[in-house]
Protein backbone atom coordinates (compact mmCIF):
# COMPACT_ATOMS: atom_id res chain seq x y z
CA UNK A 1 0.00 0.00 0.00
CA UNK A 2 1.72 3.12 -1.21
CA UNK A 3 -1.10 5.65 -0.98
CA UNK A 4 -2.16 6.04 2.63
CA UNK A 5 -4.42 8.99 3.45
CA UNK A 6 -4.30 10.37 6.98
CA UNK A 7 -7.30 12.28 8.34
CA UNK A 8 -6.68 14.02 11.64
CA UNK A 9 -8.85 15.68 14.26
CA UNK A 10 -8.48 17.68 17.44
CA UNK A 11 -6.94 14.79 19.37
CA UNK A 12 -3.71 15.20 17.39
CA UNK A 13 -3.26 18.81 18.51
CA UNK A 14 -4.22 18.21 22.14
CA UNK A 15 -0.60 17.35 22.97
CA UNK A 16 0.34 20.83 21.74
CA UNK A 17 -1.85 22.26 24.49
CA UNK A 18 -4.86 23.00 22.28
CA UNK A 19 -8.18 21.80 23.77
CA UNK A 20 -10.23 19.27 21.88
CA UNK A 21 -13.74 20.20 20.83
CA UNK A 22 -15.93 17.75 22.67
CA UNK A 23 -13.90 16.85 25.73
CA UNK A 24 -14.60 18.30 29.17
CA UNK A 25 -12.35 21.28 28.41
CA UNK A 26 -13.36 21.44 24.77
CA UNK A 27 -14.24 24.42 22.65
CA UNK A 28 -17.83 23.26 22.25
CA UNK A 29 -18.35 23.17 26.02
CA UNK A 30 -17.50 26.87 26.21
CA UNK A 31 -19.89 29.42 24.76
CA UNK A 32 -20.40 33.05 25.63
CA UNK A 33 -22.59 34.67 28.25
CA UNK A 34 -25.68 34.54 26.05
CA UNK A 35 -25.01 31.95 23.34
CA UNK A 36 -24.03 28.30 23.06
CA UNK A 37 -20.95 27.35 21.01
CA UNK A 38 -23.19 25.92 18.28
CA UNK A 39 -24.87 29.31 18.00
CA UNK A 40 -21.62 31.25 18.12
CA UNK A 41 -19.77 29.35 15.39
CA UNK A 42 -22.15 30.30 12.60
CA UNK A 43 -22.21 32.60 9.62
CA UNK A 44 -25.54 33.94 10.90
CA UNK A 45 -23.89 35.09 14.12
CA UNK A 46 -21.02 36.70 12.24
CA UNK A 47 -23.47 38.59 10.04
CA UNK A 48 -25.81 39.73 12.81
CA UNK A 49 -23.42 40.20 15.72
CA UNK A 50 -19.77 40.35 14.63
CA UNK A 51 -18.75 41.81 18.00
CA UNK A 52 -19.87 38.65 19.81
CA UNK A 53 -18.60 36.35 17.07
CA UNK A 54 -15.13 37.86 16.73
CA UNK A 55 -14.63 38.17 20.48
CA UNK A 56 -15.59 34.52 20.96
CA UNK A 57 -13.45 33.40 18.04
CA UNK A 58 -10.44 35.32 19.30
CA UNK A 59 -10.69 34.05 22.87
CA UNK A 60 -11.44 30.44 21.93
CA UNK A 61 -9.06 30.04 18.97
CA UNK A 62 -6.71 32.93 18.23
CA UNK A 63 -5.18 32.80 21.68
CA UNK A 64 -3.63 29.47 20.63
CA UNK A 65 -2.10 30.84 17.44
CA UNK A 66 1.48 30.76 18.72
CA UNK A 67 1.44 27.14 19.88
CA UNK A 68 3.89 24.86 18.12
CA UNK A 69 3.55 21.46 16.44
CA UNK A 70 4.16 18.27 18.37
CA UNK A 71 5.89 15.05 17.32
CA UNK A 72 2.79 13.77 15.52
CA UNK A 73 2.59 16.87 13.33
CA UNK A 74 6.26 16.45 12.47
CA UNK A 75 5.75 12.75 11.70
CA UNK A 76 2.87 13.68 9.38
CA UNK A 77 4.88 16.42 7.64
CA UNK A 78 5.60 14.29 4.54
CA UNK A 79 2.29 12.40 4.52
CA UNK A 80 -0.87 12.61 2.42
CA UNK A 81 -2.97 14.53 4.93
CA UNK A 82 -6.39 16.06 5.42
CA UNK A 83 -6.92 17.75 8.77
CA UNK A 84 -10.08 18.99 10.41
CA UNK A 85 -7.98 21.29 12.61
CA UNK A 86 -7.71 25.01 11.91
CA UNK A 87 -4.64 25.54 14.11
CA UNK A 88 -2.16 25.44 11.20
CA UNK A 89 0.27 23.21 13.11
CA UNK A 90 0.71 20.83 10.18
CA UNK A 91 1.95 23.72 8.10
CA UNK A 92 4.29 24.83 10.87
CA UNK A 93 5.65 21.26 10.94
CA UNK A 94 6.51 21.49 7.24
CA UNK A 95 3.67 19.74 5.41
CA UNK A 96 3.39 21.83 2.25
CA UNK A 97 0.42 20.10 0.64
CA UNK A 98 -1.94 19.18 3.43
CA UNK A 99 -5.61 20.08 3.12
CA UNK A 100 -7.04 22.18 5.95
CA UNK A 101 -10.61 21.16 5.18
CA UNK A 102 -12.13 23.50 7.79
CA UNK A 103 -9.86 26.47 7.17
CA UNK A 104 -6.89 27.99 8.97
CA UNK A 105 -6.63 30.19 12.01
CA UNK A 106 -3.82 32.31 10.55
CA UNK A 107 -5.81 33.29 7.45
CA UNK A 108 -8.91 35.21 6.42
CA UNK A 109 -10.83 36.00 3.24
CA UNK A 110 -13.09 38.71 1.96
CA UNK A 111 -16.58 38.27 3.33
CA UNK A 112 -18.20 36.69 0.29
CA UNK A 113 -21.10 34.61 -0.94
CA UNK A 114 -20.28 30.95 -0.38
CA UNK A 115 -18.87 29.45 -3.55
CA UNK A 116 -17.38 32.69 -4.86
CA UNK A 117 -13.76 32.48 -5.95
CA UNK A 118 -11.75 34.37 -3.33
CA UNK A 119 -8.18 34.27 -2.11
CA UNK A 120 -6.95 33.72 1.42
CA UNK A 121 -4.68 36.23 3.13
CA UNK A 122 -2.84 36.40 6.43
CA UNK A 123 -4.85 37.60 9.40
CA UNK A 124 -2.96 40.43 11.15
CA UNK A 125 -3.53 39.03 14.63
CA UNK A 126 -0.59 41.03 15.97
CA UNK A 127 -2.55 44.20 15.22
CA UNK A 128 -5.23 43.19 17.74
CA UNK A 129 -5.08 45.19 20.97
CA UNK A 130 -6.34 42.95 23.76
CA UNK A 131 -6.83 45.98 26.05
CA UNK A 132 -9.37 47.30 23.55
CA UNK A 133 -10.39 43.97 22.09
CA UNK A 134 -13.74 44.42 20.38
CA UNK A 135 -13.04 47.76 18.63
CA UNK A 136 -9.66 46.38 17.59
CA UNK A 137 -11.20 43.22 16.12
CA UNK A 138 -13.84 45.22 14.27
CA UNK A 139 -11.08 47.32 12.76
CA UNK A 140 -8.93 44.32 11.72
CA UNK A 141 -11.90 42.66 10.01
CA UNK A 142 -13.09 45.96 8.49
CA UNK A 143 -16.56 45.82 10.01
CA UNK A 144 -18.73 48.82 9.11
CA UNK A 145 -18.32 51.41 11.89
CA UNK A 146 -21.90 52.69 11.63
CA UNK A 147 -23.96 49.54 11.26
CA UNK A 148 -21.55 47.24 13.13
CA UNK A 149 -22.18 44.67 10.43
CA UNK A 150 -19.83 43.08 7.87
CA UNK A 151 -20.09 44.40 4.32
CA UNK A 152 -20.11 41.87 1.49
CA UNK A 153 -16.85 41.90 -0.50
CA UNK A 154 -15.41 44.65 1.71
CA UNK A 155 -15.17 43.24 5.21
CA UNK A 156 -13.08 40.20 6.10
CA UNK A 157 -14.10 36.87 7.57
CA UNK A 158 -11.97 34.30 9.36
CA UNK A 159 -11.00 31.50 7.00
CA UNK A 160 -12.99 28.89 8.87
CA UNK A 161 -15.92 26.69 7.86
CA UNK A 162 -18.82 27.48 10.19
CA UNK A 163 -21.69 25.21 11.23
CA UNK A 164 -24.21 26.75 8.84
CA UNK A 165 -21.81 26.80 5.88
CA UNK A 166 -20.94 24.09 3.36
CA UNK A 167 -17.75 22.74 1.82
CA UNK A 168 -16.66 24.71 -1.26
CA UNK A 169 -13.56 24.77 -3.42
CA UNK A 170 -12.14 27.40 -1.08
CA UNK A 171 -11.64 24.46 1.29
CA UNK A 172 -10.36 22.19 -1.52
CA UNK A 173 -13.29 19.80 -1.20
CA UNK A 174 -12.94 18.25 -4.67
CA UNK A 175 -9.27 17.54 -4.07
CA UNK A 176 -10.10 16.04 -0.68
CA UNK A 177 -12.68 13.72 -2.25
CA UNK A 178 -10.19 12.71 -4.94
CA UNK A 179 -7.61 11.82 -2.28
CA UNK A 180 -10.20 9.66 -0.53
CA UNK A 181 -11.12 7.78 -3.72
CA UNK A 182 -7.46 7.20 -4.63
CA UNK A 183 -6.37 5.98 -1.20
CA UNK A 184 -5.21 2.42 -0.60
CA UNK A 185 -5.87 2.89 3.11
CA UNK A 186 -7.35 5.65 5.27
CA UNK A 187 -6.00 6.22 8.78
CA UNK A 188 -8.05 8.39 11.11
CA UNK A 189 -6.21 9.97 14.04
CA UNK A 190 -7.81 11.70 17.02
CA UNK A 191 -11.26 12.28 15.56
CA UNK A 192 -14.74 11.65 16.93
CA UNK A 193 -16.29 11.07 13.48
CA UNK A 194 -18.86 13.76 14.27
CA UNK A 195 -18.20 16.05 11.31
CA UNK A 196 -19.15 15.71 7.65
CA UNK A 197 -15.68 15.15 6.24
CA UNK A 198 -15.09 12.01 8.31
CA UNK A 199 -18.49 10.64 7.35
CA UNK A 200 -17.69 11.36 3.72
CA UNK A 201 -14.38 9.51 4.00
CA UNK A 202 -16.04 6.58 5.77
CA UNK A 203 -18.67 6.24 3.04
CA UNK A 204 -15.93 6.34 0.40
CA UNK A 205 -14.01 3.60 2.20
CA UNK A 206 -17.09 1.39 2.51
CA UNK A 207 -18.11 1.88 -1.11
CA UNK A 208 -14.60 1.26 -2.46
CA UNK A 209 -13.56 -1.48 -0.02
CA UNK A 210 -10.72 0.63 1.38
CA UNK A 211 -9.28 -0.61 4.69
CA UNK A 212 -9.44 1.78 7.64
CA UNK A 213 -7.37 2.26 10.75
CA UNK A 214 -8.58 4.32 13.71
CA UNK A 215 -6.08 5.75 16.18
CA UNK A 216 -7.77 7.06 19.32
CA UNK A 217 -7.69 6.23 23.05
CA UNK A 218 -11.48 5.83 22.95
CA UNK A 219 -12.31 5.03 19.33
CA UNK A 220 -15.82 5.19 17.95
CA UNK A 221 -17.14 1.79 16.85
CA UNK A 222 -17.66 2.08 13.10
CA UNK A 223 -20.29 0.19 11.06
CA UNK A 224 -17.65 -1.35 8.79
CA UNK A 225 -15.86 -4.68 9.02
CA UNK A 226 -12.54 -3.68 7.46
CA UNK A 227 -11.36 -1.57 10.42
CA UNK A 228 -8.32 -1.92 12.67
CA UNK A 229 -8.51 -0.05 15.98
CA UNK A 230 -5.50 1.30 17.85
CA UNK A 231 -6.71 2.35 21.30
CA UNK A 232 -3.96 4.86 22.00
CA UNK A 233 -2.89 8.43 21.41
CA UNK A 234 -1.37 9.26 18.06
CA UNK A 235 2.00 9.94 19.74
CA UNK A 236 2.10 6.33 20.98
CA UNK A 237 1.00 4.97 17.62
CA UNK A 238 3.83 6.63 15.69
CA UNK A 239 6.37 5.26 18.16
CA UNK A 240 5.08 1.71 17.71
CA UNK A 241 5.15 1.73 13.92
Amino acid sequence: MNNILYITGAGVSSESGIPTFRGEDGFWTIGSKNYTPMEMATRAMYESNPEQFLSWYYNRFATYRNHGPNEVHHWLSDKNLITQNIDGLDGKAGNENYIAIHGRLDQMTLFHHQGDDVQTMQTPWDDVNEDNLIPSLLNVFNIDSKTKRPILNESFKPYVLLFDEFYTELYRISEAQERMHNADKIIFMGTSFSVNITQMALRTAVNNGIPIEVVDPQPIELPYSNVTYHKMKASKYIQLI
